[in-house]
This record gives C-alpha cells, structure tokens and sequence, in this order.
C-alpha cells in the first residue's frame, strides 16, 4: 500500500521479486504505472508462504519507493509546466544498474527520456569544449565523426556562443543555467533552427518561468539521483 500521495512506478518489477523469491507467490496489482494515488491506497495483492513473502520485501518495497518517487517528482514538474510547449526530460545522472528503470519511471510520471548513453547522441559538454577551444569547433568535430544520422547536442553558457554552433551542425542547444530572459533571447534568435534545452538549477518553484521562456526541452537531473521515495509499505492480512 502507498503511505501517502504519489505516482506509482515499478509496480511490475515489485512484484517480480516476489515471484523470483518463490514462483509458488501469487500476485496481483491493484493500481497502473503511472496512476497518481492517495496515501491509504492499496496498490496490490501478494499471496503465498509468509517466508518467501517476507525474504522478498525490502526490494520490492526499495525498487517500489524509489522508483514511484521519481514518478511522483516528475509528474509535479509535467503539472506544473502544463499549458506550455516544453518537456519534461531526464539525465543520465541515474543510479548504477538501475538507469532503465528510473527512465521507465521517468515516462510514467508523464515525462521523456534523454539519451540512454553515450551510443544514442552526442552531448558536448563544458569539458569537451575546454579540451578543443570553442564550442563551435566541439560541435565540427562531433559532426565530422558521427555524420548526419546522429543528434549532436551542445551545452552553451553565453549567447555569443549561439551562432557559431548552429553553424557547426548542433542540432540541440542546452542553454546551461540561464536566467528566463536570457533563454527567452536564445530561443528568438535560434528561430526554430534548434531545439532549445534548458538545464541547470530547475526546480518546482522555477520551472513555469523557464518553461515559459519558449524553451522546447527541459532536462532535470534530480528527478533520478534526489527525488525522495515515496513511503510504501507491505501489511499482512490475516
């Protein structure tokens, strides 16, 4: 059962370990990712040996609480946003082993995915840019080697750094840490040549500014290495 209000993730993957621990268990879920719930609602059934049940608990309720709190936090940061052009996205700032499954919870919080690694799209990032010079030149260089199939995104910190990139081939521009006015200028002068990204610092409180900016993706590395678990619990009936 959920102990308080909450969006449900990784409700399956619960249960799966009940039934790993002993495939005699029987389960049955009560409630879908991503069903926003009251605290008190019961969200399965688990029915089989008090042993095996109870050898399975912890990580049915670990996998559970921290898999529908990073629901819970995303489906607040998709609400609050509501209205607006932009999305909810991830990073890969995810727990070891478990970067599928936060992303899984990602999505049932009404959010997106961002890359799943290294292998699906370039991010040149501060680093990248220091080793080689410009962002411009990251931004050739990436081009160059992957060719046109792949996106190439690129984290920018001044405005003066815009024209160079899209020049380059960027096909996202992360605007890092921006003020609002600031991405409300990068976002007329990109002009729908790009897609304009907003990272760094987002918070509940400062996300409607930022969405409102008319920025089209918003990346949140907190809703996978902070968003507190949501408090579920396992109670036996007799």
């Amino acid at each position: 059962m959920a102990r308080s209000d909450g969006c449900i993730a990784g409700l399956g993957v619960a249960l799966r370990v009940f039934e790993l621990v002993d495939d005699g268990v029987a389960t049955g879920a009560l409630v879908a990712d991503g069903d926003v719930v009251a605290g008190g609602t019961r969200l399965a059934t688990v029915t089989g040996s008090a042993r095996s049940i109870l050898a399975a608990e912890r990580l049915a309720l670990n996998l559970l609480g921290q898999l529908s709190g990073v629901a819970t936090a995303t489906r607040a940061l998709v609400d609050r946003i509501e209205g607006t052009n932009a999305r909810i996205v991830d990073t890969r700032k995810t727990t070891p082993l478990l970067r599928s499954l936060q992303k899984m919870a990602v999505v049932a919080g009404g959010g997106s995915n961002h890359r799943m690694g290294l292998y699906d799209q370039v991010l040149i990032k501060d680093n990248h840019i220091e080793a080689v010079g410009s962002a411009a030149e990251a931004v050739r260089r990436a081009r160059a080697h992957v060719g046109d199939d792949m996106e190439v995104e690129v984290e920018i910190e001044r405005l003066d750094d815009l024209e160079g990139v899209i020049a380059a081939g960027a096909d996202i521009v992360m605007l890092d840490n921006m003020h609002p006015d600031q991405m409300r200028a990068a976002v007329a002068q990109i002009a729908g040549r790009a897609v304009v990204e907003a990272s760094g610092g987002i918070t509940l409180e400062t996300v409607r500014d930022v969405a409102e900016s008319g920025v089209d993706v918003i990346s949140v590395g907190w809703l996978t290495h902070s968003a507190p678990s949501l408090d579920v619990a396992l109670d036996f009936e007799g």
